[in-house]
């Protein structure tokens, strides 16, 4: 069941948490089963996320995922054993009504926020959707993009929500600006904090993207201080082998003592 987007004050976060890509069905479930003792341990509403396709890599030569088909077999096998919901990414109008039918949440990549046919197709399909914010677009940009989905899923806007990312900061780059979490919000919008993605280097490795995952927990940290409902955080056994993002994901052993710090943070109000 997917927890209330809006948080309450002192009330935890919710967590959009998962590896980067599909890897395997094996890795997904492992991960999704630490995933929810978590969440049960901590009194923390987890949602599961992988990509089923990254369609946005650095590279022709990175790896991709196993497909819509295969990656929503093992979406609903996650779901179906752990009970915990699921997200993950559509990058393409046509995919939306297939993914819908499967996973509980629909989330739309940075760099496709102002792909107006994908956002629309989103927000319609039912599903509460987590737009992240184009790293190269203004908080207040959002207002338009926020406006486009609510026309579409004619919501109030309980069940669309606003993502930070970074923003572009020079070459391979990226810098957040806290102000806009406060800006976001004051949409009246539920707004998430991607901490993994934040830390990115785009391109920083030339054919590939690097990252700084030792800068996660502070910003985590910080954007929970300053008012936020939700986490993005991606995380795999050893980000160091990871298929994809592992330089900007936390090891899964290392996860449960960084949401203690930041349900402490969000308990204070």
């Amino acid at each position: 069941m997917l927890p209330a987007f809006s948080r309450a004050p002192g009330a935890p976060p919710f967590l959009i948490a998962g590896p980067c890509v599909i890897e395997s069905e094996a890795l997904c479930l492992a991960i999704a089963e630490r995933l929810k003792a978590m969440g049960e341990e901590l009194g923390l509403p987890v949602i599961f996320k992988a990509s089923f396709d990254k369609a946005n890599r650095t590279s022709v030569n990175g790896f991709r995922g196993h497909g819509l088909e295969e990656g929503l077999r093992v979406l609903e096998k996650v779901r179906r054993e752990t009970g915990l919901p699921v997200l993950t990414d559509v990058h393409l109008p046509e995919q939306v009504k297939a993914v819908a039918e499967v996973v509980d949440m629909l989330q739309t990549p940075a760099f496709l926020a102002r792909q107006t046919d994908l956002i629309t197709a989103a927000a319609a399909s039912g599903r509460p959707v987590n737009i992240k914010k184009a790293q190269f677009m203004a908080p207040g940009d959002m207002q338009a993009v926020l406006g486009k989905a609510r026309a579409a899923a004619g919501t109030d806007g309980g069940t669309i929500m606003l993502c930070e990312r970074g923003s572009s900061f020079g070459y391979n780059n990226l810098v957040v600006d806290m102000r806009g979490l406060v800006i976001m919000r004051e949409m009246g919008c539920p707004v998430v904090f991607d901490a993994t993605h934040s830390v990115q280097l785009p391109g920083g490795g030339g054919d590939r993207s690097l990252g700084q995952r030792q800068f996660v927990a502070p910003l985590a940290r910080a954007a929970m201080a300053v008012g936020i409902d939700g986490l993005f955080m991606e995380t795999h056994p050893d980000p160091d082998t990871a298929l994809s993002d592992g330089p900007n994901m936390v090891p899964l052993s290392e996860l449960p003592g960084l949401m203690r710090q930041l349900i402490a943070i969000a308990a204070l109000g």
